[in-house]
């Protein structure tokens, strides 16, 4: 999708869409890929899956979690596609080790648990992390700091998001940025 792709990953809460809408906002090529790209498949394989019957409502959230990822042949056609002269790809796949390092950057986006809960208190139940068993799993992966991908960037997300963009464009090419926004 750009000449420079960069993934935008973290946790649920952490402001993943928040930031995509504000790259959006400025002008900047942006995928949303928990709402374009994801679905429920093996992590390893790529197949899609149906969710087996699982009693407990907490191994049905946690399954839905670990199940969560991106088609990494979409991802590579997107990727090779440079329309734009920079593309974020924003949200979270189970399976992101599998094309993470085919962007120029990736950059998870952190938030301490105060913050996190407080964000996901406000949630509606129908979006992840809403509910309270949901809330329970994604604190707990705060607190572990699993799932977090290897060399990616830290980026603050406690601050404003017009700061939070400015510190993730700040980190990639500025002609691109500075072309993307001419």
């Amino acid at each position: 999708m750009g000449t420079k792709n960069y993934l935008i990953e973290g946790g649920s809460g952490t402001g993943k869409t928040t930031v995509a809408e504000e790259l959006e906002r400025r002008g900047y090529h942006v995928v949303h890929g928990d709402r374009t790209l994801a679905y429920y498949g093996d992590p390893e394989t790529g197949h899609p899956m149906q969710p087996p019957h699982l009693e407990a409502e907490a191994d049905k959230v946690s399954w839905g979690y670990q199940h969560w990822i991106w088609p990494v042949a979409e991802v590579k056609t997107l990727l090779a596609d440079q329309t734009a002269p920079i593309s974020f790809f924003c949200g979270h796949s189970e399976n992101s080790a599998h094309f993470s390092r085919l962007f120029h950057g990736v950059f998870v986006l952190d938030v301490d648990a105060e913050v996190l809960r407080s964000r996901l208190d406000k949630r509606p139940e129908d979006e992840f992390g809403g509910r309270p068993i949901e809330r329970d799993l994604v604190m707990r992966l705060h607190k572990t700091r699993q799932n977090l991908l290897a060399g990616a960037v830290s980026i603050d997300a406690c601050q404003p998001v017009d700061r939070v963009v400015d510190d993730i464009l700040s980190r990639c090419s500025p002609t691109q940025a500075d072309e993307q926004s001419s």
